[in-house]
């Protein structure tokens, strides 16, 4: 066994990106730790996110943490700030897409059993705060990420990276 080629590595993300037609978005609702953003913008770039919304007091893409993590990857991405969570759920909603809140909040369903849209807007929050409250009323449906330690939260780039993943995941699953 060895490493794929780079000839190898395109022809596999090619096949993957055939089988891919589903639309994701992100809204990142105040999330201020540049490191965390970048990260986010990264993942979201090879999981090929159309948009991701900037709300609130996120840091700004063009901040050297941000840079420095997202190693140029926001290129890819449609990179829109908004003054608030709300308003970037309001144009994710205009933009066709069924907006899911991924907190550890009452009424949330393990997100594994939320069966997704072909057009899904996953929404994220503060390192401390989580969601803000207006965003979490105005999200069509909220999820969490089950925890089997003792650990109480995931840091929100890993929370993001996992529920962008269980996104796709169930578009490949579903029957064509």
């Amino acid at each position: 066994m060895k490493a794929l080629d780079p000839t190898g590595l395109k022809r596999l993300h090619r096949e993957w990106r055939h089988r891919t037609d589903g639309r994701l978005a992100l809204v990142l609702d105040s999330v201020q730790s540049p490191f965390n953003v970048g990260a986010i913008v990264r993942t979201a770039a090879a999981l090929r996110v159309e948009t991701v919304w900037l709300a609130g007091a996120t840091a700004a893409v063009a901040s050297p943490g941000v840079r420095k993590t997202a190693l140029g990857t926001d290129r890819y991405l449609d990179l829109p700030s908004t003054g608030t969570a709300v308003e970037a759920i309001d144009a994710a909603r205009g933009g066709g897409f069924h907006v899911v809140g991924i907190e550890l909040a009452e009424g949330a369903v393990p997100m594994h059993e939320l069966a997704l849209p072909a057009a899904v807007c996953l929404v994220v929050g503060n390192e401390d705060h989580g969601i803000s409250a207006g965003a979490l009323r105005a999200c069509d449906a909220l999820a969490y990420l089950p925890q089997l330690g003792k650990v109480g939260s995931l840091n929100v780039a890993t929370a993001a990276s996992i529920a962008l993943y269980e996104a796709r995941r169930q578009e490949w699953g579903r029957e064509p």
